[in-house]
C-alpha cells in the first residue's frame, strides 16, 4: 500500500483532533466524558483524625528552611476507620511570617495506597493536593484531593481521583 502525503496530513490531523478531545475528555468533571474515554472518577470523603505530630526546628531557633511537621492519624469514613496515613510538610520559603511547605502524603485505605503532594503556605485553612499515584487500585490514579480545617479535630479531605 502507498501511502501520498495528502493521506499522512488528514490522519496527522485527525490524531491532532483525537487527542485534543481525549485532553479535554480526561480534564473535565463530566463523567460521562470520562466513562467514554475509558476512565472514571472516584469520590473519597473522608474524615481525617491526626493521632501523632511531630515539629522539627533545623538551624536557627524558629522558621527556617528545611524545618519539618510530620504527622499520622485515621481516614475515617461515616465514622468507620477506613485507612490510615501519614505524612510530611518541609519549609522551602520564608517571606516575613508566612512559611511555604512542600508536603507529602500518603493514605492507606483497603483497596491500596494513595499518594499526594502540593506546596501549602501557613495560614491558609484549606488545601488543594495534586493526586500523584498509589498502590493496588490506585496505582493508576490521578486527580486532585482538597483538605479543609487541617489540623483541627474537624478536618476533613475530599479526593476527586481519576483512573
Amino acid at each position: 500500500m502507498v501511502t501520498t502525503r495528502p493521506t499522512l496530513a488528514r490522519f496527522a490531523a485527525a490524531s491532532l483532533v483525537a487527542a485534543v478531545v481525549g485532553i479535554c475528555a480526561a480534564g473535565s468533571a463530566d463523567a460521562d466524558a470520562d466513562a467514554q474515554a475509558g476512565r472514571y472518577v472516584e469520590v473519597l470523603d473522608l474524615t481525617i483524625q491526626n493521632d501523632q505530630y511531630a515539629a522539627t526546628d533545623l538551624g536557627p531557633a524558629g522558621p527556617s528552611l528545611g524545618d519539618m511537621d510530620v504527622y499520622s492519624g485515621n481516614a475515617l469514613q461515616d465514622g468507620r476507620r477506613v485507612g490510615r496515613g501519614g505524612g510530611s510538610c518541609q519549609v522551602v520559603h520564608l517571606e516575613g511570617e508566612k512559611r511555604t511547605t512542600q508536603c507529602l502524603i500518603t493514605i492507606e485505605l483497603e483497596r491500596g495506597s494513595l499518594t499526594m503532594q502540593s506546596l501549602w503556605t501557613s495560614g491558609v485553612g484549606e488545601l488543594d493536593m495534586a493526586v500523584t499515584g498509589g498502590t493496588g487500585a490506585y496505582s493508576d490514579a490521578r486527580g486532585t484531593a482538597h483538605y479543609w480545617d487541617i489540623a483541627t479535630p474537624n478536618e476533613r479531605m475530599r479526593a476527586e481521583i481519576l483512573h
